[in-house]
């Protein structure tokens, strides 16, 4: 069987699957429907944290072998897009997280909520690092919009939302969020306080200016911005930082979380033809947080049906 994998989605899953596949000596090519810098991935905040993300036995061993990665990319932040930041998760206790928080180093409570030094990740920066990491190997990004996965001896489906036709799998919905972003009057650690509503508040430094958020609006597709929404995303966010409040305004970003219920999936079937199609999707609004933990068990599950020659 060739070592040839085809990859289909350039966003954070896809491209960071593609490059540990590549780096294993397959020859990759990677689909996505959109450039890379319109991509969900492109306009996410990008703090490394397992939120709302299932199934909960796997999530923490995903997210520390990717917290690893990141730390070591961090040495370079101009070049890959990540930093390690401090911040403040507000209203949380240590108490509340799962096992894999104890792998974390620095995670301390206050009466405040839990205090740590995680990675924060400019992804249109670090989007183009692994384009650039992939084209080292050999492998191009191509744009191509599918009305069908491809039937080929080894497909990787990284597709994120559109694997709700593709699959089709009905499973996977959207999350609507949306982000404003304004000029940085100076504050250097990020700070989120989520609940269960369909609105959070939070803002991470980034290089490009403060990034404010947000929303969690189920099963809503509408990626137009809403000026309402993005006032009242201003507005609590400047009720923590009130010089927020003052912040001219850079840019409105929409995306759309691709969540599945019953939470990621990263299975292998054959196909028609005797191929084998790996998935790898439905990691809602964590997927850069378990990235690379995703990837390495998509590509150990393609090895195991596709043997490199």
């Amino acid at each position: 069987m060739s070592d040839e994998a085809i990859v289909v989605g350039g966003g954070i899953i896809g491209l960071t699957t593609a490059v540990v596949l590549a780096e294993s000596g397959r020859e990759v090519r990677v689909w996505s429907r959109d450039p890379i810098g319109g991509t969900t991935s492109a306009v996410a905040g990008a703090l490394w944290w397992p939120y709302r993300i299932e199934p909960a036995a796997h999530v923490g061993e995903w997210a520390l072998t990717s917290l690893r990665v990141y730390e070591e990319l961090a040495a370079e932040p101009q070049t890959t897009g990540v930093r390690l930041v401090e911040g403040l998760h507000a209203g949380i206790r240590l108490s509340e997280l799962g096992p894999w928080a104890a792998e974390v180093d620095g995670l301390r409570q206050s009466a405040h909520g839990v205090h740590v030094r995680v990675p924060l990740i400019d992804m249109p920066t670090h989007l183009e690092w692994l384009r650039a990491r992939l084209e080292a190997t050999g492998t191009t990004v191509e744009l191509r919009a599918i009305d069908r996965l491809p039937d080929a001896p080894l497909v990787v489906n990284c597709t994120g939302l559109g694997a709700r036709g593709l699959v089709p799998d009905p499973r996977v919905r959207p999350v609507r969020g949306q982000l404003v972003i304004v000029e940085n009057p100076g504050i250097n650690e990020w700070y989120t306080a989520v609940d269960d509503s369909d609105a959070g508040t939070y803002f991470f430094p980034q290089p490009y200016g403060l990034l404010l958020g947000g929303t969690v609006q189920d099963d809503a597709w509408d990626l137009a911005p809403d000026p309402r929404t993005a006032e009242e995303i201003v507005a609590r966010c400047a009720r923590v930082r009130p010089e927020i409040a003052g912040a001219r305004v850079l840019a409105h970003r929409t995306g759309l979380r691709p969540v599945r219920d019953g939470g990621v999936r990263i299975e292998a079937e054959a196909t028609r033809s005797g191929g084998v199609l790996v998935h790898n999707y439905g990691h809602g609004g964590a997927g850069v947080t378990v990235a690379w933990g995703c990837a390495r068990e998509a590509a150990a599950l393609a090895a195991s049906r596709t043997p490199l020659h």
